[in-house]
């Protein structure tokens, strides 16, 4: 069977599961906590998503990271946060008796992400490149010039990952189903069909993580079930039925899939022409 007929046939087994009922549960999702204690972890969300967009979950100052024990490496080029420029107002006190201090504006800070360092080791940061270096399909996040991050899930309760066109993933799960949602997000972009976070790039991403996952043999990890719940929540809020929409984007799901094990298969030639020629 061909690619691409296998992907249609699988992608017709999933509505199927969904028109009949036999959907298994969804699988528990095991969140990446990260307590370690490094200056982003203070710093807003929104200047925390700057350095995630980096490819760095940890950053700190020049400075900062000495005091902890790690330098960072030559050659290395900082990244910029935004921080409250503060000024005493004269004359004013504040209720304790201290210097009365007003928000005059904001100043870039030079930072430095715990990958362009060296030094004593942050506990738990360690485990981050592993877990990233073993996704599936990460070569082709790679190719596309996309970072990819983690971050923890009290950061930003409302997404179990993300994807920002032309940037980079975060992930606040090690579920691979979520990790899959973003990475077909990255394929309808390059694609030229993704919309935002409409209904239509949500029920692609979803749909298309489950067929991606059952293609690469991880069907323990499609997760179906949440695939349909998902969906399903998206339908009741525009008003539409889950089989018409999932029906209606079916030949745009599929193609975002064949897109990405199609560089998968391209990248894995161009490997095997270089080892060969070694």
């Amino acid at each position: 069977m061909a690619a691409n007929e296998k992907i249609q046939a699988i992608a017709h087994d999933l509505l199927t599961a969904f028109q009949i009922g036999t959907l298994p549960t969804a699988l528990v999702q095991v969140f990446i906590r990260r307590n370690i204690d490094v200056p982003s972890k203070h710093w807003t969300w929104t200047n925390r998503t700057v350095g995630i967009l980096r490819g760095h979950v940890y950053a700190a100052g020049f400075r900062q990271w000495e005091q902890l024990g790690r330098h960072v490496k030559k050659g290395e080029h900082a990244f910029y946060i935004l921080a409250p420029k503060l000024k005493k107002e004269e004359g004013e006190d504040g209720a304790d008796g201290s210097d009365q201090l007003v928000l005059v504006g904001y100043q870039p800070i030079a930072v430095f992400g715990y990958l362009q360092t060296y030094g004593e080791p942050l506990p738990g940061a360690e485990d981050e490149p592993a877990f990233i270096d073993a996704l599936p399909l990460i070569e082709v996040a790679r190719a596309w010039d996309l970072s990819v991050g983690t971050y923890a899930i009290a950061d930003n309760p409302k997404a179990l990952g993300y994807f920002a066109p032309g940037v980079g993933i975060g992930l606040a799960t090690e579920n691979l189903a979520v990790w899959a949602h973003e990475l077909v997000h990255a394929a309808d972009q390059r694609l030229g069909t993704f919309t935002g976070r409409g209904i239509d790039s949500e029920v692609v991403a979803q749909l298309g993580a489950s067929v991606l996952l059952e293609c690469l043999g991880h069907s323990d990890k499609s997760d179906p079930g949440g695939t349909y719940r998902y969906i399903e929540g998206y339908c009741k809020e525009h008003d539409r039925k889950v089989l018409p929409v999932c029906t209606e984007l079916l030949e745009r799901t599929c193609r975002c899939v064949a897109h990405l094990l199609d560089e998968a298969e391209r990248l894995a030639g161009e490997l095997a022409q270089v080892q060969a020629v070694a």
